[in-house]
């Protein structure tokens, strides 16, 4: 049995990245109706940053020859070591039994929300490949950063997910869907632009449905 692990990041209840988002685990649940399906909202129910604890954790890891994920827990010494393993082990069991794992995030400062990015800290170990998994980034942003945009340079959104998972994770199979000029919709500075942006998401829409059929 498939199953797919779905996360959002924006702090927006009403947002372009959980549409996408939504667009393409809905199209996925109805391709895999016995696949599992686990949902994490990380800006209703933050993760919480690692704390000292944690990186005595990841310093037992870099001890070891290689990484088990799966018996990180046996590496506890310490009360703090496991109150930091008690956050650390849910997040990690369910990383784990994934075989797809959907992201919805906003561009946020040219990067990443602080909500993801706790996430990725709390279950990033040294030597931990998760190559076999397949990573869908589905997201929405408030300019225009595609290539040859003035703004493509500033774009350390795809850019550090991309290389995050391909360095820390092994993982090479991550495929992103961007729905862009997203604040032409409240920004008078870029109202000229709205078209572009209907255009960008309403593709955007397509091609989540479209890609889930694939995975």
């Amino acid at each position: 049995m498939t199953t797919l692990l779905h996360l959002d990041a924006t702090a927006r209840r009403r947002s372009i990245s959980r549409e996408l988002s939504a667009a393409f685990a809905d199209a996925w649940r109805e391709r895999h109706p016995e696949g599992g399906y686990r949902y994490r909202d990380l800006a209703a129910d933050p993760v919480p940053f690692i704390g000292e604890a944690w990186t005595e954790l990841c310093a037992a890891v870099l001890a070891l020859p290689r990484t088990d994920p799966e018996r990180l827990g046996e590496l506890v010494r310490t009360s703090a070591q496991a109150a930091a393993w008690e956050i650390v082990a849910p997040l990690l069991t369910e990383l784990l039994a994934a075989d797809v794992v959907l992201i919805g995030t906003p561009m946020y400062n040219y990067s990443i929300p602080a909500s993801l990015k706790a996430w990725l800290d709390q279950v990033t170990f040294p030597r931990m490949s998760l190559g076999h998994r397949r990573f869908v980034v589905t997201s929405a942003r408030g300019g225009a950063y595609s290539p040859g945009a003035p703004k493509a340079a500033y774009d350390y959104q795809e850019r550090f997910l991309r290389d995050f998972f391909a360095g820390h994770f092994a993982v090479i199979d991550t495929v992103f869907v961007h729905a862009e000029l997203a604040n032409s919709r409240e920004d008078p500075a870029l109202a000229d632009r709205r078209a572009e942006h209907d255009e960008s998401y309403a593709r955007a829409l397509v091609t989540a449905r479209d890609l889930a059929a694939e995975y």
